[in-house]
Order: structure tokens, then sequence, then C-alpha cells
């Protein structure tokens, strides 16, 4: 039986019975840890429609069915042994931290991220964080990789980079956060690590069919997926920052003001930046600026106020923005901007940390005490700053690489899929499945279907778009339909 009873306020009591020390955990707190569990973990299947929507309706599917899988594989692992890798309290050794291999002894104990929780709730939160990072990452075998070898690669990726990267920079036997490196929600273990990884993963499987001519000159198929994806994202992501603060206090409403007020102008300030090149009011780009304000405000969000706020959402619409240059500069095909979005904006967010993080913020808490950045006159924060996200950006990409070269030669294990399969699309190739009923009536009525490019009549589809041009015969309104007006569909 678990040794805890209530005290008189009704706060969870816990007693050590190897030290008899009394810990107190406050049901509230635990309330909100829990509740933004469930906010980060629709953030998952968010990624998945956001990615969908972006693609090709061919291989639409495979990026929510990505979604749910990793979400199976890591809680998996996190039981197995990737908690324990992250958060044993045994050393900042990371080999042979096996402490609470199986969950084993993860219950009553007041957590490693606070003491107002107990060690349970404190595992299943940052779960999330392990599940999503992968997610992220693997957006860039979208339109040209096989499915099954994926569910060994986020096992094996999470185990490698992502558990490590999380000891040093949220263990408080980590090197970053001995050194004193800031991170309040994940800009290195999530957003530098997922970010540095697809490109890794975009640079192993290489450019995909037709690259470079208008056959991969397409729109988003799809632009009401990125939306909701989006709206699932900047959703979830108050509990992603704002329960960062393991606690319901001052400093995790801190948190979710300045999450949506860099999202806000974030979004704002990449769709201007679309509209003075396309005069037009673009979601997609909206969509893309909230998301990178989001990811840059993430490893800030419980240091800095709220004026901050603004210039951490308008220097990550921006620069993410231009970023999604670089692929064309340096001849990789992310096609997803990945490395753009969370790679960038994750450095951009770290740095500024060590510009304008507070102690006063930071102390909201009544717990924290930090230097603060440069704004309070500690001018080593942003070499601390900098040496962390050098580390994961470096070991991220390597450590992926070596992987993805492994496997490439484990037979079965390869993730790189055959020129067929890419045709075809993955969705029917790998899953035997359609995200929409239509893509198989356009195949049963005759349709010339070859590669996303749909013939009717003499009319090629040459724009590069997901959605054919159908011409189609004059249809005649019977006079006594109701209508004498003859309608023609285009």
């Amino acid at each position: 039986m678990v040794n805890v009873t209530y005290d008189q306020s009704g706060s969870l009591v816990w007693v050590d019975p190897a030290t008899n020390q009394t810990w107190v955990y406050n049901l509230g707190d635990i309330a909100w840890v829990l509740a933004s569990t469930a906010l980060v973990w629709l953030m998952i299947p968010g990624v998945g429609f956001f990615y969908s929507g972006l693609l090709r309706r061919k291989n639409a599917l495979s990026m929510i069915w990505l979604s749910m899988m990793i979400i199976a594989v890591v809680s998996f692992q996190w039981f197995f042994w990737g908690y324990s890798l992250a958060f044993s309290e045994t050393g900042s050794a990371y080999i042979g931290n096996l402490k609470y291999f199986g969950l084993k002894g993860v219950l009553e104990q007041p957590s490693i991220g606070s003491t107002r929780i107990p060690a349970i709730a404190f595992c299943v939160f940052q779960l999330m964080f392990a599940a999503i990072t992968p997610m992220l990452a693997l957006g860039a075998i979208a339109e040209r990789a096989r499915l099954g070898p994926t569910i060994l690669f986020t096992f094996v990726w999470s185990t490698i980079v992502y558990d490590p990267i999380a000891c040093w920079t949220w263990n408080s036997n980590g090197w970053s956060f001995v050194l004193g490196g800031l991170d309040f929600a994940g800009g290195t273990p999530v957003h530098i690590s997922s970010g540095t990884a697809a490109l890794a993963i975009s640079i192993y499987l290489g450019k995909r069919r037709g690259y470079g001519t208008e056959r991969l000159a397409y729109k988003p198929h799809n632009t009401t997926y990125v939306v909701l994806g989006t709206v699932f994202l900047w959703f979830g992501w108050f509990g992603f920052n704002g329960g960062s603060a393991l606690s319901a206090n001052l400093r995790a409403v801190q948190a979710c003001i300045v999450t949506n007020l860099a999202a806000s102008v974030g979004g704002l300030t990449w769709m201007f930046w679309d509209w003075r090149l396309e005069r037009k009011w673009s979601a997609v780009g909206f969509c893309s600026g909230a998301i990178s304000g989001l990811v840059a405000i993430t490893p800030a969000s419980g240091f800095v106020g709220s004026p901050a706020a603004v210039l951490f959402g308008f220097l990550a619409g921006t620069l993410c923005n231009f970023a999604t240059q670089l692929k064309f500069l340096l001849k990789y095909d992310d096609c997803l901007d990945i490395f753009a979005s969370h790679a960038i904006g994750g450095i951009i967010g770290n740095l500024l940390t060590g510009l304008f993080a507070q102690a006063s913020v930071a102390g909201f808490d009544d717990i924290t005490v930090i230097p603060g950045g440069w704004i309070d006159h500690h001018y080593i924060q942003l070499a601390y700053q900098l040496a962390d996200s050098a580390a994961g950006f470096g070991y991220s990409f390597v450590m992926t690489t070596i992987i993805l070269w492994l496997m490439h030669y484990i037979p079965g294990c390869r993730l790189r899929c055959d020129e067929e399969t890419e045709i075809l699309g993955v969705d029917d190739a790998e899953m035997g499945e359609f995200a929409y009923d239509y893509v198989g009536i356009d195949l049963g009525v005759g349709h010339d279907f070859h590669d996303d490019t749909h013939t009717d009549g003499q009319v090629q589809m040459t724009t590069g778009g997901r959605e054919p041009h159908h011409v189609h015969t004059q249809m005649v309104v019977p006079k006594d339909s109701g209508s004498d007006v003859d309608e023609k569909q285009q």
C-alpha cells in the first residue's frame, strides 16, 4: 500500500521511510501538470496534421500515422529506460544510469523537477516532450521513406539522442544545468535536436523525384489541415510552456502570456514578409510564423517579460522565414522546412534567452534563483546559451547521421524507399490506405494518374499543384428543375 495521507489543508503528504522526512504535494500543482500533459499530447497529432496538410495528398495519411505510432513507441521507450536515462539522480553519467528501469520506484517520492509534485506526475509530463521531439524530426522523411524502419529509428534515436540532451539540460546533475544554461521548456532538447536531426535525415535520404522541377512546385494539398494542426499546437503550447513551471503559479501564467504573444507576433511577421512577395494573405505563412514564434519563446518562457516576447516573435518570424531559403543555397531537400523552423528557431530562442532572461521573472514562483541575462548585467549567460546550443546541434546531427547509416546496412532497416513507392505515394505503397476516398475514385473513373499529375481530356496539370485542372462538359439544367440557367463546371 502506498504510504500517502492528506493533511488538514487537503495536500498530499508522503513520509520517506528511509529518512523520516515529510514531503507535501500540492493537489492544484498536480492537477495543472496533468492537464498540461494532456495539452502536450494533443500537440503530437497536431504536428501530424500540420505536416500532412503541407504535402501532396498521396502522402497525407503517412504523417498522421507517424504521429500516432511515435506516441506509442516513445511511451514504451520512456517506460522501458528513457525516463531513467534522462532523470535518474545518480549522477551526470548517462550510460548505465538505469535506476528507474521499467519505472521501478517512480511513484510517490518527490520529483527531480519539483518537490511540490510526485515523481510519477513529472514522469508522465516529460514523456510528452520525449514523444513530440522525434515527431518533429521525422517529418523530414516525408514522401520518400519506408514507414516500417521509422519504428526502430524512433526507439534508437530517443535513446541515443533525445535522452542524453534532456539529461544535460534539465537533470540537476547535467553539465549544462550545472554550468548555468537556461532552457525552460525545450529549446535544445526539443527544437534544436529535432530540427538538426531533420537536416541529417534530409541529407541522408537525398532529394525527392522531380527535385528542381515544376513537379515539386506544388502548394499544400490541404490548408485546412495546416490550420488545424497549428490550432492543436498553439493550444497545446500553453501546457508545453506553462506546464513547465510544474506548478499553478504566477510563473506559469507569465509563461502562457509570453507564449501567446510571441506566437501572435511571429505569425503576423511571417505573413507580412510573404505578402511583400506575393501580395496575398497566406494562411500557411501565418501558421508557419506562429509556430516559429512558439519555438523561439520556448526556452525563454519562464525567464522573460512580456515586452521581450514581442522581439522573440518578430525575430523568429523574420529569421526563420529567410532560413527557408537555406535548402536552396545548400542543396538539401527539407520539404517541410523543419530545420528552418525548429533548429534555427530554437537557436534564436536560446541566444535571446541569454540576453533577456530576468531574475525577477524567474522568481515569480518564489523558488527559482538565477543571475539573469544581459538585461541583468550577467554577460556570461550568452556564452552558456551558445555552448548549449552548439552542443545540441552538433550532437544531434552527428548521432542522427550515424544511426541512419548503421540502419542503412542492416537488412530491412533502410529508410529510403524505392522510386516506385515514391511515384505511387507512400500511403498506397506502404499502408494500402488513403487520406481521402476520392484518390481511389480518381483512379477508378478513367483518369490517367502519374505521380500526382492528372490528365483530363487534353488539359495537362503543369503548375505543380496537388489539385488537377479538370475540364467538364457543359451541363444543361432542365427547365423543370427550378432554374432556367445553363451551368458549366470548370
